[in-house]
């Protein structure tokens, strides 16, 4: 039976590379995951009081379907944190999705016809080419700086006729770099100047390590931005699929956006109830648990790039997120980063994730590492990778 053709094309490396990892677990051998940034796997928790909030909610009766648009008291909480980091926003600028995954569906279902192109930094998070693909659209990388600044230059040269949005991932996915304002300002000018919808990630917000995170709205004035972001990272809620969508009210021209993405919102139901109700809870109770997580993540990271530039790799600090994206010196022995990749698995049951899998044109070369296990565990995989490419012919 036939799959439609735009399915057959999508792709993500984080999970795809998964498959080879079952083959090697199979084999009754332990692997050590490096490759998926789910930090409730490892030992950063739900705080209780979120937790309590869903048991109570579903304990409660809270269990039927929800606006479609949103719990209506989350909403007017999402609009307090959004309104703190600079963007102007009122409750029905705001909708709740299923993550931010359903966010960005969305969004790319909303302004992406065929040819249309999408421009996002290279390297990016995969299922921004992949839903662009999907729409039948064209992503295109634009390069970023060796110090993380973007190639204002290069960005210029790409935007054409067909272009129709700018992605802006900050913190980035998989490099960790951090947009300051200067360099947002100038992406959020050139998005203007040519008439393009600037969608803007956020979902690292809260894990930002060596400087002051500034979001999208403190430059966006009346810009059309659309912004991306959820629960959880910063609230630790990853199962719980819970994110949302954010229009910059000043922007006459979402006023379009504005009417029909609420639509595709309806014509999916809703998002769960009960996880709305406690992510309410997540906004407005304590936070105590995220400065902890931050200073427990940066003592991670320094370990790991640590290690990383004494075996020889080339390994920039990232300033936000949780993963470290080091350079391969292949040699003769790889042919590209994907083998590299999998022969690392296949000799020491590390897995990671392959460059090329963030976007062929600026992450070919190198593979993304999560650093989000506890140090013990970050020392032994460490280890084997030393090992790894000492065993590795010049």
């Amino acid at each position: 039976m036939k799959v439609s053709d735009r399915t057959r094309g999508v792709e993500y490396a984080i999970r795809d590379i998964t498959a080879y990892a079952n083959k090697y677990k199979a084999a009754g051998r332990e692997i050590i995951y490096l490759n998926i940034g789910d930090p409730v796997k490892f030992d950063f928790k739900t705080p209780d009081h979120i937790k309590q909030a869903l048991v109570n909610a579903v304990l409660g009766d809270e269990n039927y379907y929800a606006d479609s648009e949103g719990l209506p008291e989350l909403r007017r909480a999402i609009v307090e944190k959004e309104s703190e980091k600079g963007l102007d926003v009122t409750e029905d600028d705001v909708l709740v999705t299923n993550g931010v995954s359903e966010g960005l569906d969305m969004t790319m279902a909303s302004i992406v016809d065929p040819n249309s192109e999408v421009l996002m930094p290279g390297p990016y998070y995969p299922p921004y080419s992949s839903y662009v693909k999907f729409y039948g659209g064209k992503p295109v990388e634009f390069r970023l700086h060796e110090d993380g600044r973007p190639d204002l230059e290069d960005l210029r040269k790409k935007i054409t006729t067909r272009s129709r949005a700018l992605c802006i991932i900050s913190p980035n996915n998989p490099t960790g770099e951090v947009f300051d304002r200067k360099s947002l300002q100038q992406l959020v000018d050139i998005a203007t100047e040519h008439d393009l919808y600037i969608i803007c990630d956020e979902i690292y917000d809260k894990i930002v390590f060596d400087s002051q995170f500034t979001g999208i709205g403190k430059v966006a004035k009346d810009a059309p931005v659309v912004l991306l972001n959820g629960f959880s990272k910063g609230y630790l809620m990853t199962g719980w699929r819970c994110g949302y969508i954010c229009m910059n009210s000043k922007s006459r021209k979402l006023d379009e956006f504005r009417r029909d993405v609420p639509k595709l919102a309806r014509v999916r139901i809703a998002t769960n109830l009960p996880v709305q109700i406690a992510a309410v809870q997540a906004l407005r109770g304590p936070q105590d648990h995220i400065p902890q997580m931050v200073e427990k993540l940066r003592r991670r990271r320094d370990y790991v790039v640590k290690r990383l530039n004494a075996m020889g790799f080339q390994c920039r600090v990232p300033r936000g997120a949780f993963y470290v994206f080091p350079k391969i010196n292949l040699g003769t022995r790889w042919k590209d980063d994907q083998h590299f990749v999998i022969d690392l698995l296949n000799k020491t049951g590390v897995l990671t994730v392959h460059g090329s899998g963030f976007g062929s044109t600026y992450g070919s070369g190198y593979f993304r590492i999560v650093y989000l296990p506890p140090e013990d565990v970050l020392e032994k995989a460490m280890d084997k990778l030393e090992k790894f490419v000492q065993s590795a012919p010049s």
